[in-house]
């Protein structure tokens, strides 16, 4: 029950969320829908885009009880009629939050070595917000609503009827998932392994 690191997870993920969501936004309004713009979402305002339950409650919860780490950013909605491509387009739209990850955590494994010598209480932030926003790239990946990695299923022209039946349970099924299966062990260790490899991109030949 480490409350200090359940506040740094809650506070790195809200802070991860927001390129996350304006990910999807800005993509979004690139294929032609309007509505991520119409509805205040093109934009790197935090608030914006917190979900309290979330972006807050839960993660705070599963990173205190150890199941994991459940969260997301309040969903971004889109008109797939409006998407140029539609649901291939929001297959893109579906992977512009996760891949924003991937290329934050880059940046702020970069910034940890750098700052590895000259201070490194943020050289372990922004390595801990490495690890984490890997951890989100994967966990939105999981094909079940309403996670990133659902769209893709829609994508693959699964029957829509299907879908909404699912997505009525998606949150059970998650926090079930994260609660008695091996899933968010699995994903904390390929994040952990994927930040090792991260850091050693920009650490000078010959350190540790």
């Amino acid at each position: 029950m480490n409350f200090e690191a359940a506040l740094i997870n809650v506070a790195l993920l809200w802070l991860l969320t927001t390129p996350h969501e304006f990910a999807h936004a800005w993509v979004a309004t690139k294929l032609g829908d309007d509505t991520p713009r119409r509805d205040g979402r093109v934009t790197l305002n935090p608030l914006a885009h917190v979900d309290w339950i979330g972006t807050v409650l839960l993660p705070a919860v599963t990173s205190l009880v150890g199941a994991g780490f459940l969260g997301w950013g309040k969903p971004v909605s889109t008109n797939p009629s409006k998407l140029r491509g539609g649901l291939n387009g929001m297959a893109l739209v579906a992977l512009a939050g996760p891949a924003s990850n991937v290329v934050f955590a880059v940046v702020l494994a970069a910034v940890s070595v750098a700052m590895a010598n000259v201070n490194p209480a943020v050289a372990r932030f922004t390595a801990q917000g490495t690890r984490l926003s890997l951890y989100l790239a994967l966990f939105n990946m999981i094909p079940v609503p309403p996670l990133d990695g659902s769209k893709l299923l829609l994508a693959a022209r699964i029957p829509v009827e299907i879908y909404s039946m699912v997505a009525r349970y998606g949150f059970l099924l998650l926090i079930l998932m994260m609660a008695y299966t091996q899933v968010g062990y699995t994903l904390s260790a390929w994040s952990v392994e994927a930040t090792r490899a991260m850091l050693g991109w920009f650490r000078p030949s010959g350190v540790l």
